[in-house]
């Protein structure tokens, strides 16, 4: 039995430095790189340059049409109020443990059911895992 534990164990040594040479960065066998390029960029070394006024006004690379443009940034008003809440930071599962579950607001008894079950199944599958 152990002969064969040592046996699977030298496999893996071997197909770990096997993996390693074949790991190993090569470089082309080509000229030396020009001086300051950094690849894939463009061969003449121009800058894309969009004056300050576009880059205030449109939200440059937002674009995902052939033929379409970029979008223009429209004022606060005119965008949803839902928008603005998704940066806002939401109570970790931790926090919301130590709060009466009587007291808290609906979207918050969702996320900790939400957090616990998950928090839960994790715990579960990790007692029932083969080691």
């Amino acid at each position: 039995m152990a002969m064969n534990s040592i046996r699977s164990l030298r496999s893996i040594i071997i197909i770990k430095e096997e993996v390693k040479v074949v790991g190993h960065r090569t470089f082309s066998a080509g000229g030396k790189a020009k001086k300051g390029s950094k690849g894939g960029g463009a061969a003449d070394g121009t800058k894309s340059t969009l004056s300050k006024e576009v880059k205030s006004t449109t939200v440059v690379g937002a674009n995902i049409l052939k033929d379409g443009a970029d979008p223009k940034i429209l004022p606060d008003s005119e965008y949803p109020d839902w928008l603005w809440r998704l940066v806002d930071k939401r109570p970790a599962l931790s926090e919301l443990r130590r709060k009466k579950i009587e007291t808290l607001p609906y979207e918050d008894l969702k996320r900790f059911v939400k957090l616990d079950n998950r928090a839960r199944i994790k715990e579960n599958n990790s007692l029932r895992a083969k080691n």
